[in-house]
């Protein structure tokens, strides 16, 4: 393996990285802002207000996207065991 393929791998996880990270952290933060907003214009300052529609969320999207993130890993796992069994 030379130094042109060990990047495109370091490159294809990275992007792999950012596309099944991508539904959870979007969420959060729509959720997040939402909330944000929804407290500013109520003036209610409640802290545990944020975590609780913020985590469901999140688990509700996972559990969305687990077949999309888990073929994206998938992809990721069959390029780094073929090229492990090519020897490099």
């Amino acid at each position: 393996m030379n130094e042109a393929e060990a990047l495109e791998i370091v490159q294809f996880a990275f992007q792999i990285l950012l596309k099944v990270s991508a539904p959870i952290v979007i969420t959060a933060m729509l959720v997040g802002t939402l909330i944000a907003l929804f407290q500013a214009l109520t003036q209610i300052q409640e802290v545990t207000l944020t975590f609780i529609p913020k985590i469901v969320a999140v688990m509700v999207v996972a559990s969305l996207a687990a077949p999309f993130m888990a073929s994206q890993l998938n992809l990721l796992a069959i390029l780094s065991f073929s090229k492990i069994s090519e020897g490099f």
